[in-house]
């Protein structure tokens, strides 16, 4: 059974790695945490939000999954005047880090704590974002030399994982600004140029994941463009064999009518008439190449 933890033990930081643990109604009980965003602990995944009450703010904030690209968890923080409270489900990586960060920095305030959780949070968008990028340049490469089903299936899988990348960087900039924006006693109004900092990362965020969806707008483009100039292709070369064949199935259909026809009674009949066959078909290639249709 889960308990919280106190990561650092100069500070009143207490860590939840189970949101069903009852330590954290523990804690709601010791600090009088609303029962409805505990309930909100409990019942993921929520939207990235912030709400402010008279003794405390608590915030949803997303941070990206260990080990699975643009796989979103919730981090739930309750931050008041002489506590924080995190509470995640499992261990993340993140929590080392902040913990170093906090120590190299000798943190001994708890707003200056906040701020370092989601700027932790926030600064490991912009590696993925990298990822994409590089996966985008290979996916435009395989859209030019090879554009096979698989491609367009890649592509739509990219597309509608940064549309889920985009709603939750969104999310959190608006968790950033509407923390810049409260006039409460929790948050000193020395750490505002911090978290505009982090705010202007996310709006960095939200404008690469836009650029990237329009370059993969331009690959899906480009992929039903290729598809189609390798269907009319395709088309032209069996029009140009029909139309060759046409004349040669003329031709054996006039003579094998069971009439009098010329040179049914010449020895050579046959050559005439495969003669014929040959100069149609020349004559139709002769045309086609006048006209640079091949």
């Amino acid at each position: 059974m889960s308990s919280a933890q106190q990561p650092l033990p100069n500070l009143a930081w207490y860590h939840i790695d189970d949101p069903n643990s009852p330590a954290l109604d523990e804690l709601a009980r010791r600090f009088h945490l609303h029962e409805l965003q505990i309930e909100d602990c409990r019942h993921r995944p929520q939207r990235a939000k912030t709400e402010e009450h008279e003794q405390y703010i608590f915030i949803v904030a997303k941070h990206l999954h260990p080990g699975q690209r643009l796989v979103f968890d919730d981090l739930d923080v309750f931050v008041g005047a002489d506590f924080l409270i995190t509470v995640s489900c499992g261990d993340s990586d993140y929590l080392s880090r902040v913990m170093q960060r906090a120590t190299q920095g000798r943190v001994s305030r708890l707003d200056k704590l906040l701020y370092i959780v989601l700027d932790v949070i926030v600064d490991a968008y912009l590696p993925v974002l990298d990822e994409i990028a590089e996966e985008i340049a290979r996916l435009e490469t395989s859209v030019l030399e090879n554009p096979a089903p698989h491609t367009l299936r890649h592509i739509l899988r990219m597309k509608r994982r940064l549309v889920e990348f985009r709603r939750t960087a969104s999310g959190m900039r608006e968790v950033v600004n509407t923390i810049i924006r409260m006039e409460v006693s929790l948050i000193d109004d020395t750490l505002d140029p911090y978290f505009r900092d982090i705010y202007d990362h996310l709006v960095r965020t939200v404008d690469l994941i836009e650029t990237y969806r329009d370059l993969l707008t331009g690959s899906l483009d480009i992929y039903l463009s290729a598809t189609a100039n390798r269907t009319n292709d395709v088309m032209k070369v069996l029009t140009i064999y029909g139309t060759i064949a046409l004349p040669l199935v003329i031709i054996t259909g006039f003579f094998g009518m069971n009439l009098h026809l010329p040179w049914m009674q010449s020895s050579y009949g046959v050559w005439y008439a495969a003669g014929l066959m040959v100069m149609s078909t020349l004559g139709i290639l002769y045309y086609f190449k006048r006209k640079h249709w091949f």
